[in-house]
């Protein structure tokens, strides 16, 4: 088995799984979601584009029904010793296999806790689950248990994300050194993740997003590329990636020269990151991280060209998105405890003006406050040449 924990470090999660699901009433849970999988039992794979399941049991039984293409995988990836598969036939749908395994287990009548809200279970594969359920056992939406047991890092853990914010950086500093008058954002984005990848990283958790011109004010990857002109701006966001977790950044650049309109929403970001860290404490709520970056923004009169959230958290995560629970929104009562690694981003996008600026760094929480896991800089970059 390909294990990146140590034996304690996956009893130590199920124990604190464990407790949560005897303080739900639950008798097993049915895990889709392909990051609970990884966090559980090292299970790595991309199969969960595919039906599968992993069945939890208070006792401490895993199942793993999935694909005859993830039967290996499985095996040289996790530590599930019974894995079952499901057959690709005309007809047959895996739910119904599902339930007689979970018949197999003697789980009739018992209290199922499932991960509904993940992209490892369609809303159509959903349905059926649940009209194929309905008799068999008494359901409850459990998504919400695992994601709150991740957010807390370990020792372990935090070991691979110091490694990625390491090659986040090394991967912003070589697409850097490729941004010029002239340069094309195809060089730029080779660079950084040629950066990662020869660091031993992995594919993040979704595309990295880089855009130049009108572009920078866009907050998601799009296709496409161009030269940066001789004046000119450009956006990036990335994280790096290392046994899956990530730790992200963003800036803007500006080429050529920055504007004066630059160097203002400059001003505001760095406000607002330092306004946000003051509220990176234990204690506070994602919802207060919010409001101290919506004050600051708006002192400045930056209200129409900022976001509606600031920040999340980071942690293993798989395709389609890095972003993992909680979120910086205003009123989310979700409190900061020690060793959260949470990404905040501070966005500004002027469409009047065209101007873009993003200010963003990974932090580690802890009871003496919130630590930069990014060694760079906050000065606002200028390539010229």
């Amino acid at each position: 088995m390909a294990l990146h924990f140590t034996d304690a470090e996956f009893e130590s999660r199920f124990e604190r799984l464990r407790i949560r699901m005897e303080d739900e009433k639950l008798d097993a849970m049915l895990l889709f979601a392909q990051d609970s999988n990884y966090w559980l039992t090292g299970y790595d794979t991309f199969g969960f584009c595919f039906f599968q399941c992993l069945v939890v049991t208070a006792d401490g039984r895993k199942v793993l029904l999935t694909r005859s293409a993830d039967e290996r995988q499985a095996k040289h990836t996790s530590n599930i010793s019974d894995i079952r598969i499901w057959v690709d036939r005309g007809g047959a749908s895996p739910v119904g296999q599902l339930k007689d395994m979970l018949f197999d287990m003697d789980l009739l009548g018992a209290r199922l806790g499932i991960e509904y809200d993940t992209h490892g279970l369609t809303a159509k594969l959903g349905r059926e689950l649940d009209e194929a359920l309905r008799s068999f056992a008494e359901l409850s939406d459990a998504s919400h248990i695992i994601p709150r047991l991740r957010a807390i890092k370990s020792a372990e853990e935090l070991v691979y994300v110091r490694q990625a914010a390491k090659l986040a950086d090394a991967a912003y500093l070589a697409g850097l050194d490729e941004i010029r008058p002239g340069a094309d954002e195809g060089r730029i984005l080779a660079a950084m993740h040629t950066a990662i990848f020869e660091g031993g990283g992995d594919y993040p958790g979704n595309e990295f997003i880089i855009g130049s011109g009108r572009d920078a004010l866009l907050c998601r990857y799009k296709s496409g590329r161009r030269a940066l002109s001789p004046q000119d701006q450009i956006t990036l966001e990335l994280a790096g990636t290392y046994r899956h977790y990530h730790a992200a950044l963003m800036r803007t650049v500006a080429v050529g020269a920055a504007t004066p309109r630059h160097m203002v929403m400059h001003e505001a970001c760095c406000e607002a990151l330092a306004a946000v860290e003051s509220k990176l404490q234990t204690g506070c709520t994602f919802g207060e991280i919010f409001d101290a970056h919506a004050g600051a923004m708006d002192a400045r009169n930056m209200l129409p060209h900022r976001l509606n959230a600031c920040g999340y958290s980071l942690g293993a995560r798989f395709t389609p998105s890095w972003m993992d629970w909680p979120m910086a929104y205003s009123g989310n009562d979700a409190a900061v405890e020690p060793n959260m690694v949470i990404f905040m981003h501070m966005i500004l996008a002027d469409s009047g003006s065209e101007t873009a600026m993003s200010l963003g760094r990974t932090y580690l929480t802890g009871v003496d406050g919130p630590v930069s896991l990014s060694e760079l800089p906050l000065d606002l970059p200028v390539k010229a040449s």
